[in-house]
């Protein structure tokens, strides 16, 4: 998973996103559909269509930096609303990425107390 400094705010753009948009398109979403500076030092996290591809778009302070994932099976979990951002926590954004569903993640087990 990449590195999400302390403080940072992840920005899930409902909807489906053109996946051919790089740097600059990508921006210029965030800061007109989003109403999001984009170089604030926040993720933008936008989906294809199909909903096997995401990117995320982050500028570090220096530059740009994309990340993107494609998975090989199944597709991400993606809010419903019609349009504009929700907001994640960075735990969010990790389960996000492994293809888990980040709305109601379950423990696989419990730990017991030894006592």
């Amino acid at each position: 998973m990449m590195p999400v400094p302390a403080g940072t705010r992840v920005w899930l753009a409902t909807g489906p996103t053109d996946m051919r948009k790089g740097f600059n398109g990508l921006a210029l979403l965030a800061q007109e559909q989003l109403k999001r500076d984009p170089h604030s030092g926040h993720l933008f996290v936008f989906r294809g269509r199909r909903g096997d591809l995401i990117k995320v778009l982050w500028h570090d302070g220096q530059g740009f930096c994309l990340f993107a994932k494609r998975l090989e099976r199944g597709r991400f979990i993606w809010p419903m609303t019609a349009g504009g951002a929700v907001t994640i926590t960075a735990a969010q954004l990790g389960y996000l990425l492994e293809g888990i569903d980040w709305r109601a993640p379950q423990r696989t087990w419990r730990p017991h107390a030894v006592g």
